[in-house]
């Protein structure tokens, strides 16, 4: 393996002498303003978007907010075997099992379930590897994209705020 030599790669990218003068900097920084101001108020090239009357058009490979999904029969995919809480990188998952009973044998498909499930949006990181991890293909990210909320509290995603309310396959495969 060969050693670079530092010397001569800082000699390589010296700066011209306009660009060391502390004049320069600042025109190229108000130029930079001037053409952003022009194009927003002249040419009709907003930046901003009035928020609740028009949403911004994401791309199809948009991480939105976490769901959790049901089967063709309307019961809990998630059988609460912590894949997705041991992968996550930020530790954002918490999830609490229990054991089905036979009075709600009708909700779930295996013998526990999630009796709670929670996901701290404050730590997640949106990287989807719950999702890839889930082996019953229960957690999703494909929610709605809005995470505006004013207290802590309301960031905090519960099993009933993420879970769908009437089940169907899934289709296809995630990009």
């Amino acid at each position: 393996m060969g050693t670079v030599n530092v010397i001569n790669v800082a000699a390589k990218h010296k700066p011209a002498w306009y660009q060391r003068l502390y004049s320069y900097s600042i025109a190229n920084g108000l130029w930079i303003t001037l053409k952003h101001f022009i194009k927003a108020a002249f040419l009709k090239g907003a930046v901003t978007l009035e928020f609740p009357e028009k949403k911004r058009k994401f791309s199809n490979r948009f991480r939105g907010m976490h769901t959790m999904k049901r089967d063709e029969l309307g019961r809990e995919r998630c059988t609460s075997c912590f894949c997705c809480m041991w992968i996550c990188p930020a530790d954002a998952i918490k999830i609490e099992a229990g054991h089905v009973t036979p009075e709600i044998q009708h909700l779930h498909p295996e013998d526990k379930f999630a009796k709670k499930f929670e996901i701290d949006l404050l730590r997640c990181i949106f990287c989807g590897m719950c999702e890839e991890a889930c082996p019953k293909g229960a957690i999703y990210l494909d929610g709605p994209a809005e995470m505006a909320a004013d207290n802590r509290e309301d960031l905090i995603l519960t099993k009933e705020r993420m879970m769908q309310k009437v089940g169907g396959p899934i289709l296809g495969e995630r990009l």
